[in-house]
């Protein structure tokens, strides 16, 4: 019998952790080797003990998923990141693949897909859930021609500083303040976004600019 896929299993919901493990190690073939209830503790339990996989949540004290997933895969490239969390947001899915990300779960799973998707990444296949396969694709297409995105009208300074601010989920009012310009400016400057990016709301520019590299969420 092949030794059984080690795991350290990062979520900072005690009773979350305790389901997971139970859900992970009921063929036997994995074993979860170590839990942590924050970012930093996860990455420095990956560091200790090398395991085949990391699981980790992505609202996390400390460290996010997002920076322990960019710290794990940088530091520690043979291991391999799969995130289960409830969040399904079109940005933080794009932010995670950005970081390294092999696979990207829902808490919705149950125990058969989980271990499929423990198994799959261990492998050094993709593992993503179904619902954020179907919307990447929407995304990355949107019933634009291909390349269309490629070739959006450039953005100015000010319409990237307003897109940064608004991927950190700013209100127009706040966006105004740290800009100091009016919110009425800001809607404009969202409208010219929209226009030249050719989406519709403030999800879909957020993960255009994703795409792009033009921002990054922390």
């Amino acid at each position: 019998m092949s030794q059984p896929i080690r795991v350290v299993l990062a979520d900072d919901h005690a009773v979350v952790r305790r389901g997971i493990r139970e859900f992970l190690e009921e063929d036997g073939d994995i074993v979860v080797v170590a839990e942590a209830g924050d970012g930093a503790q996860a990455v420095a339990l990956v560091a200790e003990l090398q395991p085949e996989v990391a699981i980790l949540d992505i609202q996390m004290p400390v460290l996010t998923g997002i920076e322990a997933t960019r710290r794990i895969r940088a530091e520690h490239p043979g291991v391999k990141v799969l995130v289960l969390t409830a969040y399904n947001d079109d940005p933080y899915v794009f932010a995670l693949l950005q970081a390294g990300a092999h696979g990207y779960l829902l808490k919705t799973a149950d125990s058969s897909q989980l271990a499929g998707a423990v198994r799959a990444v261990q492998r050094g296949e993709p593992a993503l859930d179904p619902s954020v396969t179907r919307r990447m694709v929407e995304q990355l297409t949107g019933g634009r021609p291909a390349g269309a995105a490629g070739i959006a009208e450039t953005l100015t300074e000010r319409e990237l500083e307003v897109l940064r601010l608004a991927a950190r989920g700013l209100t127009n009012k706040a966006i105004g303040q740290a800009l100091g310009i009016s919110d009425r400016t800001v809607q404009g400057h969202l409208a010219n976004l929209y226009a030249k990016l050719d989406v519709g709301s403030r999800t879909e520019a957020v993960t255009e600019g994703l795409r792009q590299g033009w921002i990054v969420i922390e």
